[in-house]
């Protein structure tokens, strides 16, 4: 998969990128990295790329002409190349469009910066992404989680591809407690139960944790999840 970052500040990942997760899928040849200084694309000499915004107002606006130049740039390299810009106007980005991202065979993310975007460059985009209700003074560390979160689904990214199924967000309920030595830490114990052998009540009371856990700490995703009759009855047992 190649994934490429349109940024002002190319240096910013120059070490991110090459460790942990995507770092491997660099060496495994999974993955292709481009950074992509949008100033190249410019042709004023102090290499320009916002100005101030027409009717006045705080902050400045990136230009138009230097998106427009390097989005049809990457389209001649890769016609089949998906765009997506970092705003905090864009759809809340999750694990499953993190999922469809993975899936595909080109992603260019741009970093916006300042107050956006001319408004006039926005259809060049297949989405604006968010990774939330705040503001970042640019578009980079946006970048940088949401590539971390496409790449480790990349099948031959990840060692054990089976754990990315029992993760928080690869459905509606968050992952249950995890455990490791030593069995009494601090005077607190590890759940008899995961000591136990029993596979089928291990399995029943981490679903009942993440049961748990979900509706104390994210009641929205609580209130969405369907129910099997067997956890529902698990939970009028349990007083959940």
């Amino acid at each position: 998969m190649i994934i490429r970052l349109v940024t002002t500040l190319p240096e910013f990942f120059d070490k991110p990128l090459s460790a942990g997760v995507v770092g491997k899928g660099i060496n495994a040849g999974r993955l292709h990295i481009e950074i992509i200084n949008l100033r190249d694309y410019t042709d004023d000499k102090h290499r320009s790329t916002d100005d101030y915004p027409f009717g006045g107002g705080a902050g400045m606006v990136m230009l138009p002409e230097p998106i427009f130049k390097a989005v049809r740039h990457i389209k001649r390299e890769d016609p089949d190349a998906k765009f997506y810009l970092t705003s905090p106007k864009g759809k809340r980005f999750d694990q499953k469009t993190a999922l469809t991202l993975s899936r595909q065979k080109s992603i260019t993310f741009f970093c916006g910066r300042y107050e956006g975007v001319d408004e006039r460059v926005r259809p060049l985009f297949d989405e604006e992404l968010s990774i939330g209700d705040f503001v970042l003074s640019g578009g980079e560390i946006a970048a940088l989680a949401m590539v971390d979160a496409v790449a480790r689904l990349i099948p031959g990214v990840l060692g054990n591809q089976e754990s990315i199924l029992e993760e928080s967000f690869m459905g509606p309920i968050l992952e249950y407690p995890q455990y490791t030595r030593p069995r009494v830490f601090e005077g607190k114990k590890v759940p008899d139960i995961l000591l136990s052998g029993n596979h089928k009540k291990i399995m029943r009371y981490r679903r009942l944790e993440a049961l748990r856990r979900t509706r104390d700490r994210r009641p929205d995703l609580y209130a969405a999840a369907v129910l099997t009759e067997d956890e529902l009855s698990l939970i009028k047992e349990r007083s959940l």
